[in-house]
């Protein structure tokens, strides 16, 4: 199904980043492979596991950039090897895009039986945290009384 988001895209400000994710999702939206699970595991902890079964370390890359984890399988084309009757485990090379928000990081990323499970975890900068003020109580305010000023006192 296609969206045209362009009267959006043109009476709002600032939300480009979020037209481009809803319109690469559209795009992307018969991409289902490999298969993968999101989770949250705390609330500011979160995990993708992918099944890249047949897959070893050296083939899997995992790029971290502002915003965008990239997971890539590049499977070797090998002349020689087994003559298979049936290939049921898909082999093929991938690349998953995942958009995550600000302050996502990568804590882990580990391959087993098949699995490839990456942490995630949102570390927000103090400066940015929000802060607590405290109220005060004490004396009120004494209220100031203006003096005239030289100019005025003549005038009047």
């Amino acid at each position: 199904m296609r969206f045209d988001l362009t009267p959006y895209r043109r009476s709002t400000i600032g939300f480009d980043r979020l037209f481009d994710m809803i319109e690469a999702n559209a795009r992307g939206a018969s991409e289902n492979y490999p298969p993968f699970n999101l989770e949250r595991i705390a609330d500011d902890r979160y995990r993708i596991t992918l099944a890249v079964a047949g897959f070893s370390r050296d083939e899997v890359e995992i790029t971290a950039q502002q915003n965008l984890l990239l997971v890539a399988g590049r499977k070797d084309d090998k002349a020689e090897g087994p003559s298979f009757l049936h290939v049921g485990i898909a082999n093929r090379s991938f690349e998953r895009r995942f958009e995550l928000a600000d302050f996502v990081f990568v804590e882990d990323a580990r391959l087993n039986d098949g699995l490839l499970v990456i942490d995630l975890v949102r570390e927000v900068p103090e400066a940015m945290k929000p802060k607590k003020i405290a109220v005060r109580t004490g004396a009120p305010l004494a209220a100031v009384e203006n003096e005239p000023t030289a100019g005025e006192a003549k005038a009047a």
